[in-house]
């Protein structure tokens, strides 16, 4: 049986991951510090004989006994709501967590697949995005914290790989959803979705001209999983190439609610990307992997899941409390 280490397993991202790799015969070791994750995503993994987690920080020392085929490295906040509140746990955690997590890879001779992000792309001037463009990205503005730490996990792997001779994938990642996002994380669909719930207008930030393509999580998996099974070591985008402008989401979400809600404007955030669409050629390519899931179809999927929350789930606002991790 082969065996994989996933890092960040209790988030929305990881938890799906672990799923599949679970149903594909592995024995997975789930790995997070759950200052993001939450256990509710894997606690149906409980009786499988072919888990196991750990509650770990990456930043700090590493061990897993026996042997170890893979690891996927997708630990990290990835909603400016969490990152902005722990900017420099978010550096650590693509810095001196991927660190350990490729030393950790060399000594197991495992491959190492990593999570990146379209946001290594920045305010992008190239569109839609492809692979070899280098980027638009400001190192002190407030998203600079996620955005360098994910360039730098790049570099560092990809140093590893041309120096140790380690074996890496490196997925960039765009906008993904579905059900086991957190309610209130701040990023467009659970926002949305929680206004709508709540009875609330719906919230937009500049004119909404500016644009983002959502892929629906069982084909980020279905991405991530192909790559790493090639023995492709550049990356590789993966993500949904149906661009919309969150105005217009915006009124898709009023339409498949069945709500009449106001929206209202406000000022867009300091660096928010203007366009967000992946070119997804090398993808299609080298992995013969396009999403098939619909936008209509997985937002109606993923609204369900909202739906179940209680009232008071809908209505709670998010106070995680970050201060035991800040250092």
């Amino acid at each position: 049986m082969k065996r994989i280490l996933i890092t960040g397993a209790a988030g929305f991202l990881g938890s799906h991951l672990c799923d599949r790799f679970i149903s594909e015969g592995y024995h997975v070791i789930g790995m997070d510090n759950l200052i993001t994750g939450d256990l509710q995503n894997i606690k149906h993994l409980d009786n499988k004989s072919n888990f196991e987690f750990h509650q770990h920080d990456i930043t700090k020392f590493i061990s897993i006994e026996g042997t170890l085929d893979y690891i996927l490295h997708f630990a990290s906040p990835a909603s400016p709501i969490d990152y902005l509140k722990i900017p420099i746990q978010t550096l650590k955690v693509g810095s001196l967590g991927t660190h350990n997590l490729l030393g950790l890879a060399r000594s197991k001779n495992a491959t190492m697949l990593i999570a990146s992000t379209s946001e290594v792309y920045g305010d992008p001037l190239v569109h839609p995005q492809n692979e070899d463009y280098f980027g638009n990205v400001s190192t002190i503005g407030p998203r600079g914290v996620y955005d360098e730490a994910k360039r730098f996990q790049e570099s560092i792997t990809m140093a590893y790989h041309t120096f140790h001779g380690l074996d890496i994938r490196i997925a960039r990642i765009f906008n993904t959803y579905g059900p086991r996002m957190r309610l209130n994380d701040g990023r467009v669909i659970p926002a949305f979705i929680g206004q709508v719930l709540r009875g609330e207008d719906l919230t937009v930030f500049g004119n909404g001209s500016q644009t983002r393509s959502f892929c629906y999580v069982d084909d980020q998996v279905e991405g991530i999983y192909r790559l790493l099974l090639s023995d492709y070591t550049l990356p590789v985008n993966i993500g949904n190439p149906q661009e919309i402008s969150i105005l217009d989401f915006a009124k898709e979400i009023l339409l498949l609610s069945g709500s009449n809600q106001n929206i209202v404007f406000k000022e867009l955030p300091q660096n928010d990307p203007l366009q967000r669409c992946p070119d997804i050629t090398r993808a299609k390519e080298i992995l013969q992997w396009e999403p098939k899931i619909q936008r209509k179809e997985g937002m109606q999927m993923t609204f369900d899941y909202f739906k179940s929350f209680s009232k008071e789930a809908l209505l709670k606002q998010e106070h995680k409390d970050f201060t035991k991790y800040i250092n």
